[in-house]
């Protein structure tokens, strides 16, 4: 351990609790400055012992401390900064605390803070102890009754978990209300809300007859950008009782949208609490990726009042059960709301980019982790995503009516309590007739499983041979297998699927393969005067491993064009251009400049059916599809096929030019494509219209790849005519290709239109960082420099220093480490008052020794002066010292 690190929390040191507290009342006279908050706690003693309270708490100004009503002298208890412990206490007491805070010093966000003048809380995961002294642990589970007191005024709206109890005026100003949730919870999901705030109402029938009041808060000139976070919600409502049975059980359903937020959102119990991105929409402000990122998250945190809430985790080590579970029922909700294929297409993006990155590097750990220093570094893609892709595949195995079943038990059997992964998978076992134990590598093993597929033709057999490669990482250097579940299917030369029958005559033209053996033989059937058959693997990505198969150009761009699963279609094509790109920069790289090149015609034939099926008048092909497969894989993805010494501007380039042969060549079509995708009439976010503005704004950004005033000028009047901002800022995306006065011109109308909105200016940020000069550092002190721009607010912070070092390699990779040190200078910045978002800042740096010699140095010197600084967060040491380690 360094001065910076703290002892490691380790899954097998796990004990339950000394004491539980089944009553909680808190009452707090609010105050920007001591806010006094008096917690009484009903207590018990867990277990036959004697041993000590303690009760975390930190950064707390105690005034009293009272067992049974008695006040305890000084000498008997003990305050740290960890918290308190009290010697001899009875089997059974009341525990009153009396302690002060000042939410306007909070720039942590955690705990109870202020934002835009108005209070609010977060306490996952270990927030609530910063508002008093508590057992602040998941598995205490406690029944709460909150009084708050407010200066009317100021905060007319005074709002926490569960149902109202009571309102009432104090005749000096002041206010309170009174609010009790009958349900027991962990102190993570404890939260109030108190300010000035305006809110839009609405009612939902539950399918019991009950009538559930709905509300949504947001400051009052935001009023009018929440009709969409509520039909979202009312939608999720509905589907969840649909799908899974699931009811909502309070009498009142509230959000809150607060503009400094360090999360998504969070599911406090009846009172959920979201960064304003997720809530706040209209069509002249939001884009269509807004509107489902709003509909999406709204999802997620309804659905975690059965999944997380009614639930909940036993302790820390058993995150992904509340978030890759819900993670999982807001994907398939969000593919029922939309295109199934493209939310598929969508989820694997991310898994690719980021998951699998952060499962072949430092920071590295299985979806159940085993130690941890900080849990705020463990909200990471693999909890939440690999997780969801470990629920998909129980999902899969089981079938969807077995799959019910057990979900049913498991919300039926242990409602109300604190529980572990294994009783999930025990409650799903009962349902299964596969090895579940050796399903369990799904949870302890980190790293992404290769499966490597070789076929051949024998004596009318086509017979495919899958070897499972389990790469060593965090530690881990096993090579059990894992048990993968892989759909399937084969085309012959013409594109028609292939009959895949067995050797004991069952068949299909799509099968399941298990692989619970690192080497799988299987052998299928074909008519003898099959020539060749070209397999379509991991169909609707079935498992989240990387497939190794030796596809050549003629098999990819038959998949693309024939294969009748669509997200393996996708696949094909993205393969197709990836193993061109891929192969360009190779080229540089042997040859030590860049080669010669020509439009692949293969490629070519593959990108001009796509537009001419989108372009079609009759019945066309899926256009949001069309543009997901027309969008080149991003510089980060490319460069993950490098193990080191990774080439960023040859990729760059590669990117570049490939995109300008394939405009060049398609011109006219894709002028074409985009004039047909037009949406008639107003906005609307429907499927139909959000996939065509999707297309249009694909074709736009592929014409101003070419240097021609005609594209730039189609660009502009765009810009100058949509009603909407997905059309205005699409628009505005395709100007930035290239750096051009209409470019520079509009980009600063835009900003002057919009200087007072900050959300719309974070995409404006964003837009900037990502097309930042390498070494340009002019730029970014303007950048930084503007009135919109705040270090303090997770979102500006995001969206200019997030999107700057992670979507603009070659600026962030400069080989002079201007880069580096622009953005380590800010994490060291931000950790003196936000551990939290330095620290997940900080993971960009994680994979330095990918890098050549030049550019490991500088983001290694970056990465010591990080760390080996005094005042270094434990949070930020944990993230740096897993990168040097």
């Amino acid at each position: 351990m360094t001065e910076h690190t703290l002892k490691p929390v380790r899954l097998s040191d796990y004990r339950p609790p000394d004491y539980l507290i089944d009553q909680t009342d808190l009452t707090f006279e609010l105050a920007s400055r001591g806010t006094r908050v008096v917690a009484e706690m009903q207590c018990q003693r867990n277990g036959d012992h004697r041993a000590a309270l303690f009760l975390h708490g930190e950064e707390l100004t105690l005034e009293s401390v009272a067992i049974d009503g008695e006040a305890l002298a000084a000498d008997r208890y003990q305050v740290d900064e960890r918290g308190m412990t009290i010697e001899e206490v009875p089997e059974r007491f009341t525990l009153t605390i009396v302690n002060r805070v000042d939410p306007v010093d909070n720039t942590t966000l955690d705990g109870l803070y202020q934002s835009s003048g108005n209070f609010c809380t977060q306490c996952e995961a270990e927030g609530f102890r910063r508002i008093t002294y508590f057992l602040d642990r998941p598995d205490v589970l406690s029944r709460y009754r909150v009084t708050l007191i407010a200066d009317k005024a100021d905060c007319p709206v005074l709002l926490s978990n569960g149902n109202p109890v009571e309102e009432k005026d104090l005749g000096d100003g002041r206010h309170q209300a009174t609010w009790e949730d009958p349900f027991p919870k962990p102190s993570y999901l404890f939260a109030l809300v108190a300010g000035d705030l305006k809110s839009i109402r609405d009612q939902f029938v539950s399918r019991s007859g009950r009538t559930i009041e709905l509300g949504i808060y947001v400051e009052p000139h935001n009023i009018d950008r929440c009709d969409h976070a509520m039909r979202s919600l009312i939608k999720s409502m509905a589907w969840d009782e649909e799908t899974y049975g699931r009811e909502y059980d309070l009498d009142v359903f509230n959000i809150v949208a607060v503009d400094d937020f360090n999360m998504g959102a969070m599911e406090n119990k009846g009172l959920n609490i979201f960064n304003s991105k997720f809530v706040l929409a209209r069509s002249e402000t939001a884009t269509d990726s807004d509107y489902e990122g709003i509909e999406s998250v709204v999802a997620h945190e309804y659905f975690h009042n059965w999944s997380g809430n009614r639930v909940t985790c036993r302790d820390w080590f058993q995150l992904s059960l509340k978030e890759g579970f819900t993670v999982f029922r807001d994907q398939e909700f969000s593919a029922d709301m939309g295109s199934r294929a493209v939310k598929r297409i969508e989820e694997v993006n991310l898994l690719r980019q980021i998951q699998f990155a952060e499962d072949a590097g430092p920071q590295a750990h299985p979806v159940q982790p085993k130690e941890y220093e900080q849990i705020n570094n463990f909200y990471t893609a693999t909890v939440y995503n690999k997780g969801a892709e470990v629920v998909r595949m129980w999902h899969n195995l089981l079938g969807p009516e077995a799959f019910r079943r057990g979900t049913d038990e498991y919300f039926d059997r242990f409602d109300g309590q604190a529980v572990r992964i294994e009783d999930f998978i025990e409650t799903m076992a009962e349902q299964a007739d596969f090895d579940t134990g050796q399903f369990r590598r799904w949870y302890d093993r980190a790293g992404t499983p290769v499966v490597h597929v070789r076929q051949r033709r024998e004596n009318g057999y086509l017979i495919v041979n899958f070897e499972q490669d389990i790469p060593a990482v965090a530690g881990q250097d096993d090579e059990e297998p894992f048990l993968i579940p892989l759909r399937i299917a084969a085309f012959d030369s013409a594109g028609n699927p292939l009959m895949l029958d067995g050797p004991d005559g069952e068949g299909d033209v799509e099968q399941t393969v298990i692989l619970n053996e690192r080497r799988v033989e299987k052998r299928f059937v074909v008519s003898a005067d099959l020539e060749h058959a070209t397999l379509s693997i991991n169909r609707g990505f079935t498992a989240p491993v990387k497939i190794e198969h030796d596809y050549d150009e003629a098999d990819l761009t038959l998949l693309a064009r024939c294969d009748t699963d669509e997200f393996n279609r996708w696949d094909a094509y993205q393969r197709l251009v990836l193993r061109i790109l891929v192969g360009r920069v190779r080229q540089a790289q042997e040859q030590g400049e860049w080669p010669k090149t020509s439009l692949p015609e293969g490629l070519s034939e593959s990108f001009g059916a796509l537009l001419h099926a989108a372009a079609s008048q009759k019945g066309g092909a899926d256009p949001r599809f069309v543009a997901e497969c027309l969008a080149l894989p991003s510089e980060t993805y490319i460069a993950e096929q490098f193990s080191h010494d990774v080439p960023v501007d040859w990729i760059h380039q590669a990117r570049v030019e490939l995109r300008e042969q394939l405009a060049n060549e398609w011109s006219q079509t894709l002028i074409l494509v985009y004039q047909n995708a037009a949406v008639d009439g107003g906005y609307r976010f429907a499927g139909a219209d959000v996939g065509r503005r999707a297309l249009r704004a694909q074709a736009l950004g592929y014409l101003n790849a070419l240097d021609h005033p005609a594209w730039r000028k189609l660009a502009v009047d765009q810009f100058d005519e949509a009603d909407n901002m997905t059309e205005r800022f699409n628009a505005l995306v395709a100007l930035s290709v290239r750096q051009t006065d209409e470019c520079r011109k509009t980009l600063g109308r835009f900003a002057d239109e919009w200087a007072e909105d900050p959300l719309v200016m974070d995409k404006w940020l964003a837009l900037r960082a990502r097309n930042v000069a390498p070494d340009d550092l002019d730029t970014l002190a303007a950048l930084e420099a503007h009135p919109v721009f705040s270090i303090r607010n997770p979102n500006r912070v995001r969206a200019l220093v997030g999107t700057f070092s992670r979507a603009n390699p070659t600026a962030f990779h400069a080989i002079s480490g201007s880069g580096y040190r622009w953005v380590a200078d800010k994490i060291v910045e931000i950790d003196g008052f936000n551990p939290q978002i330095a620290a997940r800042m900080a993971t960009v740096f994680s994979r330095w020794r990918r890098y050549d010699g030049a550019r490991a140095d500088h983001m290694r010197s970056e990465l010591e002066r990080m760390i080996g600084r005094k005042d270094c967060s434990t949070g930020l040491a944990e993230i740096v010292g897993k990168a040097l380690r």
